[in-house]
């Protein structure tokens, strides 16, 4: 197909008449009508209905009609940009954003790239929304878009993530809550707030969050809509207003001290900043992975642009994230990409407000332990930050399920593997032995595992996360003095299986008495109608304890060399149904650890979640505050057959404990849902 021919056929399907479009086109009718049908001979189709002296639009016409000048337009770009490549030139740069983008990223970026590419002609177009933009991009108004919404629905746009944004709160710094460090939006329904537009991206990010976690913008007060940042920034300096703002938005105001933004609970990651291009250009410069085209010399300047963003500090070059934010001391992830971190998933930008009408629902109840503080990245953290709504799958199959999640907290490991035996619990948080016990046979007739472990949690190699205790004034001393004794534990506990095994280890299993802690706890001493000699714990009640000055360690060793970990078990037949939720859970657990790892506030939260001394959250799992040199737990993901091995193996010397040996370890774990979640950071 010649272009000349498609722009006959233009004027003919514009004026609907061959004469007409003759005379346009300063040709003969006759010349008209070959054209048109060297055209229709070349599509093997007419484009024509001839209807005595009338004509009308076939279907394809009308198709070529619609989209024909699309191709017209490309060969005059075509013809310029070969033009100036003739004459030594080089083509505009076109770069198309909103006003926040315009305003206050993409200065210092377009000041670099004119520094170093001089004679390249830039030009900066603003949006007001993303649609506009959208349309620019895919008609070629502009070479380059910068979002912070995902454009990854549409096959014609290609996307790079360069950057990362971050969402918060902005009030006055008169505000009665400027002075507040962390807030959630649930605290916030009472309060007046202003917010811009729909098809802003704010605007969309606000919504699509709030929609995962089943709020809507009716269940605040008051919401006043405005159309300008210069409305919104009275309404929060003179009014009082909430707004809700990412981090390229109102920088100035908020460095000279008279906006103050504050972290928002539910945004607590980060999203990816997007490099937007039509497919074609994409493809010509060798993007996602695709060979370069021939003859791109019109196309040097958008090459050279991505090229230099793209090789700013922190981004990742392979997969699609923005740069990395603070590393932790160890990463949690246990992968050797260091640049993949977790962020919050961009929404489209036509994903609009509103309920879904979907009809299925999946109930998950996970079982956690808010208190064992080496677990809250399982669990609390993914609860309080919403991190499972973002992350569980709505798309394809999941398209339109709605689902009901019920956290289930428990004081140790027992009641959880009770609720997974019975079905009552799909998803558990779980210590070593606890997570054994979940996998072993019920009876010699059921031989396959009930659960499947998909991940670790935390980990503790010198086996000290659990440990034995005595009152101060007790006489005893060292183990081997517990013959005789009482000791309280939290039966099918991590400290159950650590006592056992010491006690076994210096064959004293049998002279000493275990009994519930349930009623007979520190706290509950008093009352206890038998009384103990001493207490078995997990991590961080002992320290606790401890901590009270009320109780010493009996254990200043590890007996039998185990490390303790915990980890997360999901039914097996949910697991083998649905594993795009698994894959999901892992998700918000990467997410949480990194949280935990990162965020400098992490262990004050926690600390005022659950009800203890921030001292003794930082002591027992590793954080950005924590003493690295006295920190109990790490953060641990990694399964590890080894470690399992040798626990089930000490075990299975002890009487009752015997049918541990059964489990299949090659059929319960299964780190392929791990790797599938760090696959997709």
């Amino acid at each position: 197909m010649e272009i000349y021919q498609l722009k006959v056929f233009l004027e003919v399907a514009r004026c609907l008449s061959f004469t007409e479009a003759a005379d346009t086109l300063n040709l003969t009718q006759p010349a008209v009508s070959a054209k048109i049908k060297c055209l229709e001979c070349e599509l093997e189709t007419p484009l024509f209905r001839r209807l005595g002296r009338r004509i009308e639009l076939t279907q394809v016409g009308e198709y070529l009609l619609e989209e024909g000048p699309n191709l017209v337009d490309l060969e005059s770009r075509l013809v310029a940009e070969i033009e100036e490549i003739k004459q030594g030139k080089f083509s505009t740069l076109k770069i198309g954003c909103m006003p926040d983008m315009l305003s206050n990223w993409l200065p210092s970026v377009l000041y670099e790239y004119r520094r170093v590419y001089p004679d390249v002609q830039t030009k900066c177009l603003q949006f007001d929304a993303v649609e506009p933009l959208y349309r620019a991009i895919k008609t070629g108004e502009v070479d380059i878009g910068v979002s912070d919404l995902s454009f990854s629905t549409f096959d014609e746009i290609s996307e790079v993530a360069i950057g990362s944004v971050h969402y918060s709160l902005v009030v006055s710094s008169s505000h009665q809550l400027a002075q507040r460090p962390w807030l959630s939006l649930k605290e916030l329904t009472d309060q007046a707030w202003v917010l811009p537009p729909e098809g802003v991206p704010g605007r969309i990010v606000l919504q699509k969050r709030m929609q995962e976690l089943g709020l809507n913008l009716t269940d605040f007060a008051h919401v006043e809509i405005v159309d300008a940042a210069s409305l919104m920034r009275t309404y929060l300096l003179q009014g009082h207003y909430l707004g809700f703002v990412s981090d390229f938005e109102f920088q100035m105001e908020c460095e000279t001290g008279l906006l103050r933004r504050i972290p928002l609970e539910e945004f607590a990651l980060g999203t990816p900043l997007f490099l937007l291009m039509a497919k074609r250009l994409g493809r010509a410069l060798g993007l996602a992975g695709q060979p370069a085209g021939r003859g791109g010399l019109g196309l040097e300047p958008i090459r050279q642009f991505v090229a230099m963003v793209q090789g700013q500090p922190g981004v990742s070059q392979g997969n699609s994230q923005g740069p990395s934010m603070p590393r932790p001391l160890e990463t949690p992830l246990a992968v050797s990409d260091s640049h993949k971190v977790p962020r919050f998933q961009a929404p489209n930008f036509l994903v609009r407000s509103g309920s879904i009408g979907g009809t299925d629902t999946i109930s998950l109840t996970i079982g956690t332990q808010n208190r064992t503080i080496q677990t809250v990245t399982a669990g609390l953290i993914i609860q309080r930050l919403g991190l499972l709504e973002h992350f569980l799958p709505r798309e394809g199959r999941y398209s339109g399920v709605q689902y009901r999640l019920r956290w289930s907290d428990y004081g140790s490991g027992a009641p959880i593997v009770a609720g997974l035996e019975s079905q009552q619990i799909d998803i558990g948080v779980l210590g070593d032995y606890p997570l054994l016990l979940s996998a072993a046979p019920y009876d010699s007739t059921a031989p396959a595992a009930g659960t499947r472990l998909i991940s670790f949690v935390a980990s503790n190699l010198d086996g000290t996360g659990n440990d034995i205790i005595v009152p101060q004034h007790s006489t005893l001393d060292c183990i081997d003095d517990l013959v005789g004794r009482v000791i309280a534990v939290p039966f099918g506990s991590a400290a159950h299986s650590m006592v056992m095994r010491s006690l076994h280890h210096r064959q004293i299993l049998n002279a000493v008495t275990l009994t519930s802690s349930d009623s007979a706890g520190p706290q509950r001493s008093g009352r206890s109608s038998a009384p103990v000699d001493g207490y078995a714990y997990f991590a961080p009640f002992h320290e606790i304890a401890r901590h009270r000055g009320q109780f010493r360690r009996l254990l200043h060793e590890n007996l039998d060399g185990l490390p303790t970990f915990h980890g997360v078990v999901i039914r097996a037949d949910l697991a083998e149904q649905h594993p795009e939720i698994a894959v999901a859970y892992l998700r918000s657990l990467l997410a949480a650890q990194y949280w935990y790892a990162t965020q400098p506030m992490a262990t004050t939260l926690v600390s005022r979640w659950v009800n203890m001394d921030a001292a003794i959250v930082a002591k027992t799992l590793r954080a950005s505050t924590s003493d690295q040199a006295d920190v109990v737990y790490l953060p641990e993901t990694q399964l590890r057959t080894d470690w399992l091995q040798a626990h089930i193996q000490q075990l299975g010397q002890i009487a009752g404990q015997e049918h541990l040996g059964q489990i299949n370890l090659d059929r319960w774990m299964q780190p392929e849902f791990l790797e599938r979640a760090i696959a997709s950071l």
